[in-house]
């Protein structure tokens, strides 16, 4: 399996859309991920990633043996928040398990660093999605609290969980 992050690109839009579209994955983002998942949404994503500014985000496809199977990104925060940056990021489910989202985050992140002044990277991940902690406790974050029922998702409360990734503690 031959794994890369590199920029998105229109013609990935069918992939996209192919791997996008799964219920279990648009359960543990924000409601901003729809589901269904349409071509027009992927087209629109990426769209909004080839449009976006280096300087506030980083918007990588998790390109897997030539395909475009997932995305990471970090946005950069605004006012007091300016030093830290939001990571997001989801994988087709085929690929779950297999260690390709932590190589991603940990490379994104260790890029991120390069790139700009920040002090953190912070993730919210849903306090019951596993597989999503275990990502990020083994690309190096720090579990700082659970927030209880914090979010507000289908129609349910969920609780979240803060994670952080502080500059020189990634590994």
């Amino acid at each position: 399996m031959t794994i890369r992050l590199r920029s998105w690109d229109l013609p990935d839009a069918g992939a996209l859309t192919r791997f996008a579209n799964n219920g279990k994955i648009a359960r543990n983002l924000r409601d901003a991920f729809p589901h269904p998942y349409t071509l027009a949404d992927a087209e629109a994503y990426i769209g909004d990633c080839l449009a976006a500014d280096e300087r506030d985000t980083l918007c990588r496809a998790i390109e897997i043996d030539g395909m475009a199977a997932g995305s990471v990104g970090l946005f950069r925060g605004k006012d007091i928040y300016r030093r830290c940056a939001e990571l997001g990021y989801w994988l087709a489910e085929e690929y779950w398990g297999r260690g390709v989202m932590t190589g991603a985050v940990r490379q994104l992140c260790a890029e991120g660093f390069a790139k700009w002044d920040i002090e953190r990277i912070y993730a919210e991940p849903f306090a019951d999605n596993a597989g999503s902690r275990r990502v990020l406790e083994k690309a190096g974050f720090t579990l700082e609290g659970t927030m209880r029922r914090g979010a507000y998702k289908n129609g349910a409360y969920r609780d979240w969980c803060m994670y952080a990734l502080l500059r020189g503690e990634q590994e």
